[in-house]
């Protein structure tokens, strides 16, 4: 009997019992969903937390924030052009990004009636900037000692002094305003001021994580160590009148290092190994890489457990395919023995059963999967609306609840499909055992 007999054969004996079949391939369908559904939650969560961490390109970024000193009684605060050469020096190294931050919290910035407070200053290195990914969305770059580039969201943060509720925030273009920055200090116990003027001949680019906000002020370093002439201090620091002499003498004696250092592979493959060789020889450094793998092995887990809870689900829709096909072997009983008495081998017998268990197995699975992939497309297009409306809170676009990546849906309808198979192992094997005049008879 030939296989395009056999499915011929299969699809009109299901026909016979339409609704029962009709039945069981919506069980099967379900269970599919069910499994697959539910993984896809463990499988977007994933995404969404894997796409956040690299988006950027950060995954290919090594993090060096210090070094252990030799002298393990002596702190080694900052980093040194010493250790910009060592890491410019190694092989794969793309560039070597350097910050330094202004650690001064009462200092402001004015651009007339408007006042921020709130934003954050620092000295970077443009070149290794650019060479890194850093881009404008207005301007240009500084090219003197008094211009300046401003993050993305510093407008948001001026703002005028007003007793009324309501903020009025600063509307206006920046390209081209100078902003006068006041930077305080106490000289025994008396506040004093000094003021420079910027000039802003540039706005970063917007975050691409829409929770981040960006309000820096990147100066020169010409103007930072002005701010330190003035403060006598290494970043700028206050002395606070609540201080004593000793703890002032100390922090005096703070040297003017870098306090963030990027270093940048030239691809993820190398920067585990420019990591470990950092580390190796003393270096404070973490990558995201790190991060990511942790996060890949805890989905890893998630996802095995999803799947097997979801798989328990599949495993209840077959008992109605066994049903199903144990009821097809009583009723076909005396199809079974003429089969039988014109030579019909058990094992053909037995693949004609077996197929028609995969048959309303693969069904089910390929139902259930259309379904899979419409509840998936809904929850995600729902999520936010759901919570803007439930939480008056906005989601981003990156977030996502549910994935069904193409190995899920083969894993999923694998799992159905075998399922299915197995099954119609037991009817299929009852089949073979009838007595054929026993059949015929229908005594049975």
């Amino acid at each position: 009997m030939k296989f395009k007999d056999k499915l011929q054969f299969v699809r009109e004996n299901m026909r016979k019992n339409r609704s029962r079949v009709y039945m069981t391939i919506l069980a099967t369908a379900m269970g599919c969903a069910f499994l697959m559904v539910l993984a896809s939650v463990g499988f977007g969560l994933q995404e969404t937390i894997v796409k956040d961490i690299t988006q950027d390109g950060a995954v290919t970024q090594v993090e060096v924030i210090g070094k252990a000193s030799e002298d393990e009684s002596v702190e080694r605060p900052g980093l040194t052009e010493e250790d910009v050469a060592y890491f410019e020096s190694m092989d794969n190294v793309k560039t070597v990004v350097r910050q330094k931050g202004l650690e001064n919290w009462e200092s402001t910035y004015a651009l007339g009636e408007y006042i921020s407070n709130h934003s954050q200053t620092r000295v970077v290195h443009y070149p290794s900037e650019v060479e890194s990914g850093f881009e404008l969305s207005e301007g240009r770059m500084p090219e003197k000692e008094y211009e300046v580039v401003v993050g993305y969201h510093f407008a948001e943060t001026l703002q005028k002094e007003s007793n009324s509720e309501e903020m009025d925030l600063f509307e206006g273009e920046l390209i081209g305003k100078e902003i006068t920055f006041t930077v305080p200090q106490y000289f025994d116990g008396e506040r004093e001021t000094t003021e420079m003027t910027f000039t802003v001949v540039g706005i970063g680019k917007e975050p691409l994580r829409k929770y981040s906000f960006d309000s820096f002020v990147n100066i020169s370093m010409e103007a930072m160590a002005e701010i330190e002439a003035f403060t006598e201090t290494a970043y700028g620091q206050i002395m606070e009148p609540s201080m004593t002499e000793e703890m002032i003498k100390i922090l005096k004696e703070v040297p003017s290092n870098y306090s963030y250092m990027g270093v940048y592979a030239m691809d993820m493959e190398q920067v585990q190994h420019i990591l470990d060789t950092a580390k190796a020889d003393g270096y404070y450094a973490y990558s995201p890489l790190e991060q990511l793998k942790e996060v890949n092995v805890l989905f890893a887990v998630v996802k095995i457990g999803l799947v097997f809870v979801g798989t328990v689900a599949v495993i209840i829709a077959s008992i109605g395919i066994f049903n199903t096909m144990s009821m097809a072997v009583t009723e076909r009983t005396q199809d079974i023995g003429i089969m039988k008495a014109i030579g019909g081998s058990p094992k053909m017998i037995k693949s004609l059963f077996l197929m028609e268990s995969a048959y309303i197995g693969l069904i089910g699975a390929a139902i259930g999967t259309i379904a899979s992939y419409m509840i998936s497309y809904g929850v995600n297009f729902a999520l936010p609306i759901i919570v803007e409306g439930v939480f008056n809170d906005e989601v981003g676009e990156e977030i996502m609840l549910s994935y069904i990546p193409w190995s899920l849906t083969l894993t999923c309808v694998g799992i159905s499909l075998l399922v299915a198979i197995l099954s119609g192992l037991k009817p299929a094997a009852k089949a073979t055992r009838i007595d054929v005049l026993k059949a015929l008879r229908r005594d049975i």
